[in-house]
């Protein structure tokens, strides 16, 4: 099944002017300078120069780009706004990029059936504030969300800091108009909660870029919660803000979201923000409850309780709006805040069971030990979606060589202890190698079969997802143990 590009040779200079001769000229990128802009995304470590960009604004457009990349055997990736962390959007030399960036229209609202379609283009939080006339929000909330597109959300199965309570990007998506790679306009999904027929919309939601490029999004909207309330609860170590974690959720209580900063974290996030955060805490959890008023009362009340029994050393309760947006500022802003503690870091995205979040903490601290660098993290406790941060200085070859290393190991980590590599990040070129980490060779072989059904020719974002020689040292064949596995520091599951 095809992975990466086909064997026959693309024409790029061919389809360089068929567009040129079907668009216009302020929509087509092909100057080198211009060009950088789109080299890589949120993962600067991989990057390449694309041959050409289309700056689409419609799904006309779309269906165009799509059908000239397919009559001259030319890749093309699709990108939003480029905030994506594992090398999802990397673009290849003699291809093309097809960026959506532009198409950010709210298309139509329903506010009685709690819907409201939308262009892949638009701002994550920009669909929240066009619903917020109408009492209403779109739930996912990233950390970028300021910035990072709704299509990009589709794309990577986004989750944020509430999907402990509401769900991953799939659980708040009705429709989506996809342009196929083979140039066709299809309508996955419908006004049902659940369609009759094969669940394509689930198939899509989360293939980063694979299957096809989304066109038009048809999100559900919730209704805001009468109550929210908000804490930080500060610990010694990192272990005990684990073991609360696993003891409120098994008390019955699901807070909308429980986000975990360590005392780097906390140090860098302080520095950038000051939003209040306690510098001499070991760990901090940040603890939201929203509902109705009487149950919100009830289980935050539990909540302060099993913090404190957890040895909880102080417990911020927010006091009012704005002290709470202060708060979550301070969250959100965490990986951008890295800047103020090294020059440079590497974001993983792995998923553990949240009992093993005390033990999975202590092996990340050890492994970095090893390699000798510091790694902070902060991360979605709840569902046990971790974010370490590998930081590294980037001018020296060998320490980011180390740090590469590392993060790798931290992901496959995550799949020895029954996790995954990825809760929302996706991918991408990043951890394409590790797939046989957590996949059979049977496995690996389906989830082909699938992508070839919708793309048959291979065009649509190669060398992605899926294990290749290229991606992988230029070897095939079986797994190969990583440099840390042969020496005994992490194991394979």
């Amino acid at each position: 099944m095809p992975a990466t590009v086909p064997d026959a040779s693309p024409d790029i200079e061919a389809a360089a002017a068929a567009f040129a001769a079907t668009f216009r000229r302020d929509q087509l990128i092909t100057d080198p300078a211009g060009l950088r802009t789109y080299e890589c995304d949120g993962l600067s470590a991989f990057r390449v120069r694309p041959a050409l960009v289309l700056l689409a604004d419609s799904t006309e457009d779309v269906v165009a780009a799509v059908r000239i990349c397919t009559t001259y055997g030319v890749c093309f990736v699709p990108r939003g706004a480029g905030t994506g962390l594992s090398g999802g959007a990397l673009p290849q030399a003699n291809g093309v990029v097809i960026s959506t960036a532009r198409m950010r229209k709210v298309l139509s609202i329903d506010p009685d059936n709690r819907r409201m379609t939308v262009q892949p283009g638009m701002a994550n939080s920009a669909v929240s504030a066009a619903a917020e006339s109408h009492g209403l929000y779109f739930a996912p909330d990233p950390s970028s969300q300021i910035v990072c597109s709704v299509g990009g959300n589709v794309a990577e199965n986004s989750g944020g800091a509430h999907c402990l309570k509401y769900g991953f990007t799939t659980n708040h998506i009705h429709a989506i108009t996809v342009v196929t790679p083979t140039g066709e306009v299809v309508r996955l999904g419908g006004s049902s909660a659940d369609p009759v027929g094969p669940d394509l919309l689930g198939v899509f939601i989360g293939s980063e870029g694979t299957l096809g490029i989304v066109t038009e999004i048809t999100v559900r909207l919730l209704v805001r919660p009468i109550a929210v309330r908000t804490l930080v609860a500060d610990f010694a170590t990192a272990e005990q803000a684990a073991d609360a974690v696993s003891g409120l959720v098994s008390h019955g209580v699901i807070p909308a979201a429980v986000e975990m900063l360590d005392q780097l974290a906390i140090s860098a996030v302080e520095t950038a923000t000051r939003a209040g955060y306690n510098r001499d805490a070991g760990a901090a959890l940040v603890i939201e409850l929203d509902g109705f008023d009487a149950a919100v009362g009830e289980e935050f009340t539990i909540t302060e309780r099993l913090c404190r029994d957890n040895h909880a050393s102080n417990i911020r309760i927010a006091q009012s709006p704005a002290e709470r947006d202060l708060i979550w500022k301070g969250r959100k802003s965490a990986f951008a805040a890295m800047g103020r503690i090294s020059p440079a870091y590497l974001v993983q995205d792995g998923v553990i069971p949240r009992t093993k979040l005390a033990e999975v903490l202590t092996r990340i601290a050890e492994l970095a030990t090893a390699a000798g660098l510091r790694v902070a993290n902060v991360f979605h406790a709840g569902d046990g979606n971790l974010h370490p941060l590998v930081l590294f200085d980037s001018d020296d070859a060998e320490e980011t060589e180390r740090a590469e290393q590392l993060s790798t190991a931290i992901a496959e980590l995550c799949v020895t202890f029954g996790g995954s590599l990825s809760g929302e990040h996706g991918i991408g070129a990043d951890k394409a190698c590790s797939m046989p980490t957590m996949f059979s060779g049977d496995d690996l072989e389906t989830m082909q079969r699938v992508r070839a059904a919708f793309d048959p020719a291979g065009l649509a974002n190669p060398d992605k997802i899926f294990p290749t020689p290229r991606l992988c040292g230029e070897r095939s064949g079986k797994y190969r143990p990583h440099p840390l596995e042969l020496t005994g520091r992490i194991g394979r599951g």
